[in-house]
């Protein structure tokens, strides 16, 4: 099977989890993704190009696969050869949006011929792949939009698989469930803990916040989740676990962001295209943010660590949180970049009451 993570980050890992709900893993599959890992992990601002990694094995002329040993170029960086190397049965491909959505689109054909798949599957966590680019909560329309232009003009069908509507942050669930019966979509699936079986390890490393939302919902959390450093208040429910199927062409026919993408040749190209379309691009949030976190004093230690704490958590209990995720802990607590991994070691280890995996709750009872 061949699927394209449209998101970069996270979408790979719950692509993953996909594959292993469709077939139960036995089947090989080839996911094709972005090294786009934001500013957690990759200090530089945008996705990174096959160029920036070491040790990637070449598929046909236009494409490269991640390994366990493939390194990135400092001071890139990037969790995808890591995630390469604990995913068995999966190749990582990386996605090269240097050419725009036409040299994407060459390393699209290129994977349907050499892997013959009886369709494509584009798999976005949380939805903002089906927005219309007005929308007032709409935060990161490039790397979506820019998936969905390559899949265009394949010569195989063509699904979009949205898992988990509303979990990214960005448009909210019903407006997600909504497009997608406006688009003929259907539900496929309802993601309960077989799926999820093995991937919890992955992120206790892994930082993605919406495949994190994913894993918790399908493990049967409820409630209300604060994530990223702005504290974006997401609410795990019934249906924080579906995927549903939407038919590609119909996407293509309705999305203008999808439009505007298809002819691009370049990623500077695709982004001017994207901020004509909606006003702005998520690569406009990632260079300030990158500017700003250049000038910021470095990382706390952990010192008081257990004071800070249990102050935010009784913030969030009166805000009417539930959980948060380990990257909007370690912001709150202003722990940043590759220590909040530390956070998190140290955080389970004192007060393991709260921890409720893959998020951390700010009580000791946490809902489910």
């Amino acid at each position: 099977m061949v699927f394209v993570a449209a998101g970069g980050g996270g979408d790979a890992l719950a692509t993953a989890m996909l594959h292993r709900a469709m077939t139960g893993g036995s089947d090989e599959a080839v996911i094709a993704t972005y090294a786009w890992d934001r500013l957690l992990i990759d200090p530089l601002p945008g996705p990174r190009r096959p160029s920036s990694f070491t040790g990637l094995e070449p598929v046909g002329h236009h494409n490269f696969a991640v390994s366990g040993t493939t390194s990135a170029i400092p001071p890139a960086g990037s969790t995808l050869p890591r995630l390469a190397g604990e995913l068995s049965g999966i190749r990582l491909v990386v996605l090269d949006p240097g050419g725009g959505a036409v040299g994407m689109r060459e390393q699209l054909r290129e994977l349907v011929d050499i892997y013959r798949p009886e369709a494509l599957q584009v798999v976005d966590v949380g939805g903002d792949v089906l927005a219309e680019g007005n929308e007032a909560e709409l935060r990161s329309p490039l790397a979506d939009g820019l998936v969905a232009a390559a899949a265009t003009n394949l010569d195989v069908d063509v699904d979009v698989l949205v898992a988990g509507p509303g979990l990214d942050g960005e448009l909210a669930e019903a407006y997600v469930r909504e497009r997608v019966r406006q688009l003929g979509g259907e539900l496929m699936a309802h993601l309960q803990g077989d799926a999820i079986e093995g991937f919890l390890p992955i992120l206790e490393w892994h930082p993605s916040e919406a495949t994190a939302l994913l894993v918790a919902a399908a493990s049967g959390l409820r409630g209300t989740v604060e994530i990223r450093g702005a504290g974006l208040p997401v609410r795990l429910t019934e249906h924080s676990a579906d995927v549903y199927r939407v038919p590609h062409q119909a996407l293509q026919a309705a999305s203008p962001i999808v439009s505007a993408l298809v002819g691009t040749q370049s990623l500077g190209e695709a982004e001017f295209r994207v901020r004509e379309a909606c006003g702005f691009s998520e690569l406009d949030y990632e260079r300030a943010k990158a500017g700003k976190a250049a000038k910021d004093d470095p990382s706390r230690e952990c010192g008081g660590l257990d004071e800070r704490a249990l102050r935010f958590e009784r913030e969030a209990q009166e805000r009417g949180v539930d959980f948060v995720t380990f990257r909007r802990l370690a912001e709150a607590l202003g722990v940043r970049g590759a220590d909040w991994g530390r956070l998190r070691a140290e955080l389970v280890r004192r007060r393991p009451a709260h921890y409720a995996p893959p998020l951390w709750a700010v009580s000791a009872d946490p809902a489910r």
